[in-house]
Parts: structure tokens; C-alpha cells; sequence
């Protein structure tokens, strides 16, 4: 009879504290839920019990090729060097036509998702599994002709030549770069599937944007007449996405000066309160 008391006890306890995690659990997420609602940003970016770090040679590549990474923080730069190695580990690195996949090529394909994704709580980007990299264009089977890169859903495979998207770096000011791009298509899907806050605030965010601009239709003159997104961007809401986030990556003072509504917007979509935006 005793131990049965007992067993009824601690029962009873582990009952107590599932409920008391389960409260605990929705009472957060109800407060988040009404700061976001309030300020249109994740309650917290940051909380790692252990933080992950690069090797000597990985971190020479962020610090002498990737320009983002040097403007951080010293704080900032510990984090994005842990999210860098997740994202590397996390993901399958595949070459194609005898293409190496070194340590530089890991680290700044990872990047450069990890820069996109540094205002979020959730930067993995679940909707990619596998990168493929060629050295140079390749021929895609999804409609026959010759990609530079591209993102396929199905297979969550992101597809990119070396060639060109280390072009896209080549450049800073030219408001185009193929990793940005890509990525940028692989968040758009996964912020359509996820509802974690940060894919929440990305996709409200770009639905009040796209409404506000077919609201506008001085506005659409001018996004247009400018001549500051290329002709590219105004084929569907999927391409003009990825354009605005590579200029707003690339040109963010011109992009500020010409359109401060939509630079705002893009700024609140990514949470990039960082140095430089």
C-alpha cells in the first residue's frame, strides 16, 4: 500500500510539471505573439547553450572574403560563426562534374544563407537539405535550358554554379549576386510552410508590402520608371522578392534614398538591424 502512495505521488508530480511546461510553453508564446504584434520582430534572435566555432582556416574565410561578417559586432560575429557551422553540418554539400567542395565553398555558401537568416530565430531554411554546385552553368531537366541557379522544393535541393555566384560577391554594387537570390527563394517557400515567429513576421510583412505597392500606383510608376530594380524583378511576386533582397543587401543607401517605404518593409521582413542597414 505504501508504495503504491508512492507511485501515486510521483505520478501525480510528473503530471503536475507537464502541466506546469505546457502553461509555461503557451504563456510565452502569447506574450511573443503580442510584442511581435507590437514591434514586428522575434521577443529574442540568440540562446545557445553551446556555442559552435570555426576552425582557424573557415574563419580566414569570413573575415578576408565575406564583407557582412566584418561589420559586426564581436558578439555578432560569435553568433554567426555558430549558425555558419550548424548551417554546414546541417545541409549536404554535393559537387557536380568533378566540382570539389572545399572548406572556403562551404563556408561561404553557408554565409551567406546565415547572413540572410541572422535577424531570425530559425535560420536553417528546412526546406533545403541538399546544395549542389556546379563550376559554372548547368543544364537544368526542370525546363531544358542552361541555370545559373536554382531552387527546387520538391527535392529541397538548392542548385548553384560556383562560377557565378562567387561573381556575385565580385561586385558589392551591382545589386546582383545568385547566392542571395537563390536563398532568398528557398525562405520565401519555407516562411509559406513554417510558423515559427520569424516566418510569420517575414511573410506579413511581405504581404503588407506587396499590398501597399498595388495600392500605389504612382509608386509602381516609379519602381519601374527608376530603373533601380531590373526588369527581371517584375516578373511574378516570387522574383521580385528575391531582386528587392539582393539590392536591399547590395545598395542599401540608394535603396533608402529612393524608396525609404519599401526599404523599411524589407528591413522589418529580414529584422537586419545591423551595422550598415
Amino acid at each position: 500500500m505504501e508504495n503504491f502512495d508512492i507511485t501515486s505521488k510521483i505520478i501525480l508530480y510528473i503530471f503536475f510539471v507537464i502541466m506546469l511546461v505546457i502553461f509555461l510553453r503557451y504563456t510565452f508564446k502569447m506574450v511573443e505573439m503580442a510584442y511581435v504584434l507590437k514591434y514586428k520582430k522575434p521577443l529574442y534572435n540568440h540562446f545557445y547553450f553551446n556555442l559552435k566555432k570555426l576552425n582557424k582556416e573557415e574563419k580566414s574565410v569570413l573575415k578576408n572574403q565575406f564583407p557582412f561578417y566584418k561589420k559586426l559586432t564581436d558578439k555578432e560575429k560569435r553568433y554567426f560563426e555558430h549558425r555558419v557551422s550548424s548551417f554546414i553540418k546541417d545541409k549536404d554539400f554535393i559537387g557536380r562534374e568533378d566540382f570539389e567542395i572545399t572548406d572556403e565553398i562551404k563556408v561561404l555558401v553557408s554565409a551567406t544563407a546565415i547572413m540572410l537568416t541572422f535577424g531570425f530565430r530559425d535560420f536553417y531554411i528546412d526546406f533545403i537539405s541538399k546544395i549542389v554546385i556546379y563550376p559554372n552553368e548547368f543544364f537544368s531537366n526542370t525546363n531544358s535550358v542552361y541555370h545559373k541557379g536554382e531552387f527546387n522544393p520538391k527535392l529541397k535541393t538548392l542548385v548553384l554554379s560556383w562560377e557565378d555566384f562567387k561573381l556575385g560577391f565580385d561586385d558589392e554594387n551591382d545589386n546582383l549576386n545568385l547566392g542571395i537570390h537563390e536563398f532568398t527563394h528557398a525562405i520565401h517557400l519555407s516562411s509559406l510552410k513554417d510558423r515559427d515567429v520569424s516566418s510569420i513576421i517575414f511573410l506579413d510583412t511581405f504581404k503588407e508590402l506587396t499590398t501597399f505597392i498595388s495600392r500605389n500606383e504612382t509608386l509602381r510608376k516609379k519602381l519601374i520608371d527608376s530603373g533601380y530594380f531590373r526588369e527581371y524583378a517584375f516578373t511574378n511576386q516570387f522574383e521580385f522578392l528575391s531582386v528587392l533582397i539582393e539590392n536591399f543587401i547590395e545598395t542599401p543607401n540608394e535603396f533608402r534614398a529612393l524608396f525609404p517605404d519599401i526599404y523599411n518593409k524589407t528591413k522589418q521582413m529580414l529584422n537586419f538591424n545591423f551595422a550598415g542597414y
